[in-house]
């Protein structure tokens, strides 16, 4: 499934980042970085007023980097697993090539709704096509070949889904992964029941040892991946 268990996460990020990035080098970086625009603006302020979790946002920094990596691609086909409120979804479409799609995957059908009233507003909503259900039932039945694939849903699945759409991305397309880091719980030994920091370990050993794919583990946030299919 999609949906991700509500924790607390999203504080205990923070606190760790902050621990070998001083807040005055973020903030500075924030302010050095490019501005999003008023729809985003907009919709992340709306995320925070009436969703739960609003943490999961990807927000300001990290949608920029997303939207930079999408024009430098300028993608035909995107498929993002994991839509929440949409923010990210934006990001992405904002590198699309002329007459370019979005496929999006999300399990809750609360948000659905949500994130079409900010594709619309953004003049985005024909070329966004929204899923709702079982990533994992949903992606076999996906005909299409994508540029570039954002992860960013429950963390157990992720392996799963990289070997689903592996050969679903064209070759030299890439592969965006969110939260690789995960607190920074991944550098010591997992508990025994913490099968999400498990499953993300799991899922950076296999980046890393893959033969198809190559991949560069940036420290940005809750750590985010950028694989290149070979």
């Amino acid at each position: 499934m999609i949906c991700i268990v509500l924790t607390t996460f999203g504080t205990i990020k923070s606190i760790i980042t902050m621990s070998f990035i001083s807040q005055s080098i973020l903030d500075y970086s924030e302010k050095h970085t490019a501005i999003e625009s008023k729809i985003l603006q907009e919709l992340r302020r709306e995320t925070w007023q009436k969703v739960l979790t609003p943490r999961m946002l990807s927000g300001h920094f990290q949608g920029r980097l997303l939207s930079m990596i999408s024009k430098m691609i300028q993608p035909k086909m995107i498929l993002e697993i994991g839509t929440y409120t949409g923010y990210a979804t934006l990001c992405l479409a904002e590198g699309l090539a002329e007459n370019g799609m979005i496929h999006t995957i999300d399990c809750n059908e609360e948000l659905v709704d949500f994130s079409k009233k900010h594709f619309k507003k953004a003049g985005l909503d024909k070329k966004i096509l929204q899923f709702t259900g079982n990533a994992l039932d949903i992606i076999p039945q996906l005909n299409n070949t994508y540029d570039l694939i954002f992860i960013d849903a429950d963390k157990i699945n992720y392996g799963h889904y990289f070997e689903q759409i592996i050969d679903k991305v064209n070759a030299g397309g890439i592969i965006l992964s969110d939260n690789v880091l995960w607190g920074g719980k991944i550098i010591n030994k997992p508990l025994k029941n913490d099968l999400d920091t498990k499953s993300i370990i799991a899922y950076n050993t296999k980046l890393i040892n893959d033969t198809r794919v190559e991949t560069l583990l940036l420290p940005i946030r809750d750590g985010i991946s950028i694989t290149r299919k070979l």
